[in-house]
């Protein structure tokens, strides 16, 4: 009996430290933000294993892969029913999910799937409430990168207070699944998640509710990020949403604005437009690799206010390499003109200035650096 009970202690103990350890080790899928595209911003429920694919193909070829988008990421609404067993089945959309895992890996990219802690999904599918092993492993067996796991009706059978556990269970499963799959929390911030996120396994965490394409919800989401810094780092990072850029609810200023923040902020970024139909303009945003190195810079720090003039406000992000990304943000209604004073920066020597959206070296300056801003406009420079 005695015997029993020891190798049952030593079993519990082993498996504990087991989990503990791949607690860290989950950290090195996402060492730098995410990067990739989602269906649900575009597509939403009519999203096809069709425009899956077309994503990748994009992807592949215009550009975006070369700059460091990897991640084809399926939103809500590709399940199906689960079988006598239990196991969960992708609805009619998606006939054949490991033939379309396969397709998105032969193009040198990684995959990624949705589900919910509830019973049922947002838009009312299948979700992995009583089914987080099965389902885990069924990721897994279809050869998954990145889960999305969003609260929605979580809230029907747990307590907010619960939450932890809750994510804790899933992320698990996933390690006994055995692939090594980025763990992407959505439950919108609740309970200050990112005081928690990285302790349950989690690789980035959503700050906020839902982002949509219209300048005013962009900005108070992005903006509200500032005092998050010190929660974010290389594997586990806030998140304040997916991206909006090319859907057509903002201009063009407006889309920079969108983009610049999120590249301060260390955000993760998935692009959410239509991939097969964008325009110049749009994957011209979406692929200025001096502008998303800003994000994916190796210190792995994110910006924060530096300074605020009424609606004019100076973020900045110090670098790995010593220098320091700012951005000067115009959320007035007409251009004005903006100040970085170098002061604000811990800098008190000439520095030399470059614009990040113009590939353009401006000079060396004292002291501090003004531009013109248009309105809802940013200007994003790196400072050395």
């Amino acid at each position: 009996m005695a015997g029993r009970l020891m190798k049952t202690k030593l079993l519990v103990l082993f498996v504990a430290v087991a989990l503990r350890y791949a607690t860290a080790a989950d950290s090195t899928l996402s060492m730098t933000p995410p990067m990739g595209w989602n269906s649900w911003n575009h597509f939403a429920c009519k999203v096809t294993a069709d425009d899956v694919r077309a994503a990748a193909d994009a992807i592949a070829s215009n550009g975006m892969k070369a700059a460091g988008y990897v991640y084809v990421n399926i939103d809500d609404c590709w399940q199906g029913d689960r079988d006598e067993h239990g196991n969960i089945r992708p609805n009619t959309k998606f006939p054949d999910m490991k033939g379309l895992v396969d397709y998105i890996h032969s193009k040198g990219l990684k995959a990624g799937i949705y589900s919910t802690p509830g019973p049922k999904t947002c838009a009312k599918y299948e979700g992995s409430y009583g089914h987080e092993e099965q389902d885990a492993k069924q990721y897994a067996d279809w050869g998954f990168d990145y889960l999305k796991y969003d609260w929605c009706s979580a809230e029907k059978v747990y307590k907010r207070s619960d939450m932890q556990a809750v994510y804790q269970k899933m992320h698990d499963a996933l390690v006994r699944a055995g692939r090594p799959i980025v763990y992407s929390l959505c439950q919108y911030g609740y309970e200050r998640v990112w005081r928690w996120g990285a302790s349950v396994g989690g690789n980035l965490w959503r700050t906020t509710e839902d982002i949509d394409d219209h300048y005013d919800r962009m900005s108070v989401i992005g903006f509200d990020q500032d005092g998050l810094e010190p929660f974010a780092g290389p594997g586990h990072w806030n998140d304040p949403d997916m991206l909006e850029v090319g859907n057509g609810g903002m201009n063009h200023d407006e889309y920079v604005t969108h983009m610049s923040l999120w590249v301060l902020l260390a955000a993760p970024l998935l692009a959410g437009n239509d991939l097969s139909k964008m325009s110049q303009e749009t994957l011209d945003i979406l692929t200025n690799k001096e502008v998303v190195a800003v994000d994916q810079d190796a210190k792995g720090v994110q910006g924060r206010r530096v300074a605020q003039e009424g609606p004019l406000e100076v973020w900045a992000k110090p670098l790995a390499d010593g220098s320091v990304a700012v951005g000067l943000f115009n959320r007035g209604e007409s251009t004005n003109p903006i100040s970085v004073k170098f002061a604000d920066l811990g800098i008190r020597s000439t520095v030399h200035v470059r614009d990040l959206w113009q590939h353009k070296d401006l000079g060396a300056f004292n002291e501090s650096y003004t531009v013109e801003v248009p309105k809802h406009g940013a200007v994003l420079v790196r400072i050395q």
